[in-house]
């Protein structure tokens, strides 16, 4: 099959780049879109955004093609990024083909998908097809798997994601302890009056605690920004919790209400009359929620500090009338982080991988 690989310039390719996901998943809720404002801010970022058309100038495939330093760095390798990464089944090994075309000699590893780092979103879904994805993560057909790895692409990174009822918790625990050396840890909770000043403390905890995974770069103070524009009007305060001991943070924990099946069903076009929608009806999307991340500073890993914040979660979940929460994905060599789903009654919900390729 002919087919032209080209990169995105105008607003008609643009749109022909957002609009690929409508007709590859039409009628499939399971799958939830990246919002497009997302991805055209990102375009006008400059992030080189590329369309495979058939000879007829239909697009039937997608991706992004970028580099980070930071990444090649913690890889000890000068990697080629690529992430946005879509395609119907016959187009995947023309897309793969010219992905590996479109490298830079000096390139020597292709991986992804990543939007635009693993630490961000992005990654394939290996198993779990039956269950529906959810905000921050992913969810595809079993072909692409089964196409990246007839390509020569290995899995990278391998992890689940995690669902997990919210049962009564025990009796709710108080927010201050003083343990028997002196020493004082204090529960906080979210304050919208205060977001900046607690997602910029959060940062810092997720830079330390995640510091040791091999796909981690640390995330700038903008790169936050943009993450979490928009969390102002949706986050619920009780679900944003960190520790600090003697005055000095060292754990934290953030989960936002599941919004996945409004994004699936506005096809992720959260413009400013699908904002106000979302806005008018967050309380229908007050029963689930999406754990997106956690962490405990290094130094104090080990001290039951993650255990302490999971359990205040719980009571602020089933206080709220949460019946379900989901988590982003977790490493299968970070068994720690497993345990405390696995108390909850949780399961892995979807095999999750990342895919690498030597040029």
């Amino acid at each position: 099959m002919r087919t032209r690989f080209e990169r995105v310039t105008g607003r008609r390719d643009l749109r022909d780049f957002c609009t690929l996901t409508d007709r590859l998943y039409a009628g499939e809720p399971r799958h939830v879109p990246t919002p497009r404002q997302q991805i055209r801010r990102w375009w006008r970022d400059g992030v080189p955004m590329y369309l495979l058309r058939d000879p007829a100038g239909t697009v039937i495939g997608r991706t992004t093609l970028h580099t980070d330093a930071a990444f090649d760095a913690k890889l000890g390798r000068r990697c080629q990024l690529f992430g946005l990464t879509e395609f119907t089944e016959p187009a995947a090994g023309p897309l793969f083909d010219a992905i590996t075309a479109h490298t830079a000699a000096d390139r020597d590893l292709l991986f992804g998908p990543v939007a635009l780092l693993p630490n961000q979103a992005g990654g394939v879904i290996t198993s779990g097809y039956a269950d529906r994805g959810f905000v921050d993560s992913a969810w595809n057909p079993p072909h692409y798997p089964i196409a990246y790895e007839a390509y020569g692409f290995h899995r990278r990174f391998e992890a689940d994601t995690w669902i997990c009822p919210v049962p009564a918790p025990p009796q709710p625990k108080p927010s201050t302890y003083i343990k028997s050396d002196g020493v004082r840890l204090e529960v906080h909770r979210g304050d919208l009056r205060r977001l900046d000043e607690q997602l910029d403390l959060l940062r810092g905890m997720l830079n330390d605690s995640f510091a040791q995974l091999g796909y981690y770069t640390p995330i700038s103070a903008e790169q936050l920004r943009r993450q979490t524009d928009g969390l102002a009007y949706l986050l619920d305060e009780s679900l944003l919790l960190y520790l600090t001991r003697d005055g000095a943070a060292v754990a934290f924990v953030l989960c936002v209400p599941d919004i996945s099946e409004f994004l699936a069903g506005v096809r992720g076009n959260l413009h400013p009359l699908n904002q106000l929608r979302l806005l008018a009806t967050r309380r229908r999307y007050r029963r689930e929620a999406v754990l997106i991340i956690k962490g405990v500073v290094p130094r104090y890993q080990g001290h039951g500090y993650q255990r302490l914040l999971s359990a205040h979660l719980h009571h602020n979940l089933y206080a709220a009338g949460y019946t379900t929460l989901r988590s982003t994905y977790v490493e299968r060599d970070n068994p720690a982080s497993a345990a405390q789903y696995r108390r909850l009654g949780g399961r892995p919900l979807h095999g999750y991988t990342f895919y690498a390729k030597e040029r």
